[in-house]
């Protein structure tokens, strides 16, 4: 792939991606809707609100130029994904190949993240890039390998070869659906693994909770159309080991805060960056009903995030009826 590559959204994970991108000699567009933002990170080339420490590449620039970046030969979104849709909506359509970044189901139409660009430039090849994946180790040139999903095969090896670096092994797939769902749902169990740590409620708890989050994640994936081996792969079962394990993941200390006894709406309020399980949960849950899925641990998550006592829903969750494991 020759051109430039466009990046949409600079927060942390954003510009982690552009920095990638930069590995190859890309000139790479990363977009803000701040401009003072914008601004900042072409004066001192690098991004102190999100991704404090890390020198950028020169092959980045800033910009607040929704119609400069879509000229690129491929745009990366990594938007929150609520958002997603009114940002698509801005950007001009002109065919290029759009790889969604961001980890979500859309609010009130259950949605993914990939229907939503597909909804929005129905004519660009639609990919998705996901897997375990802290951005500031992704900066720093820490060894990472992610999922890049998509149905077109050409223009999934085009940019697989235009972002693949060293550090930055993208492993192919044409399940997209399994490539988002594995994203979106560890999210919400990030969370409930963080209030197990939160409330002390020791090591034994969290692992099981992984398993069965696990199992959730595979009995939805699968009635929504997805593969298992893609949710036994890196953008699901991956990225649920390393967000379910460590305070670095937004969403596991989110639910840290929570087990602590403090109010999950008092946490999101205080947070410059999205904890997007608090936003996916209620709408994975939705979906799961809708779809016939049981997921008490993702209805776990939202009581907790509705106020509900610690003690009081891990104890309903442990006095469920017995049953076999699989």
């Amino acid at each position: 792939m020759s051109g430039a590559i466009g990046v949409i959204g600079a927060g942390a994970w954003g510009t982690a991606l552009a920095q990638v991108a930069a590995t190859n000699g890309h000139e790479v567009r990363l977009w803000a809707r701040d401009a003072a933002l914008v601004a900042a990170i072409n004066a001192t080339h690098e991004n102190a609100a999100y991704l404090p420490g890390v020198p950028l590449s020169p092959h980045i620039r800033a910009t607040g130029d929704l119609a400069w970046v879509a000229e690129a030969a491929a745009n990366l979104i990594v938007t929150p994904a609520q958002a997603m849709r009114a940002v698509l909506a801005l950007l001009p359509a002109n065919g290029q190949p759009l790889v969604v970044c961001s980890k979500g189901i859309e609010a009130g139409t259950h949605l993914l993240m990939s229907e939503v660009a597909h909804d929005q430039h129905p004519l660009s090849p639609v990919m998705v890039l996901s897997g375990p994946t802290f951005a500031h180790e992704v900066a720093r040139g820490l060894p990472t390998a992610v999922t890049l999903a998509g149905a077109d095969d050409v223009a999934r090896a085009a940019l697989a070869l235009a972002i693949a670096a060293p550090h930055f092994r993208p492993y192919a797939s044409s399940d997209v659906i399994g490539a988002e769902i594995g994203g979106a749902v560890k999210n919400v169990l990030a969370i409930a693994c963080g209030v197990v740590d939160g409330a002390g409620l020791g090591q034994n708890a969290r692992a099981a909770l992984i398993a069965r989050g696990f199992a959730e994640m595979t009995r939805f994936g699968l009635a929504k159309g997805a593969r298992a081996e893609t949710l036994a792969g890196m953008s699901g079962l991956g990225d649920l080991v390393l967000t379910c394990s460590s305070t670095a993941s937004r969403n596991f200390s989110l639910g840290v805060g929570i087990g602590r006894g403090e109010a999950a709406a008092d946490l999101l309020a205080n947070r410059r960056t999205v904890a997007e399980g608090a936003f996916t949960a209620p709408v994975l849950l939705e979906a799961a009903q809708a779809a016939g899925v049981e997921m008490p641990i993702t209805a776990a998550v939202c009581r907790l995030l509705d106020g509900g006592d610690v003690r009081a829903v891990v104890g309903d969750l442990l006095a469920r009826p017995l049953k076999d494991e699989v």
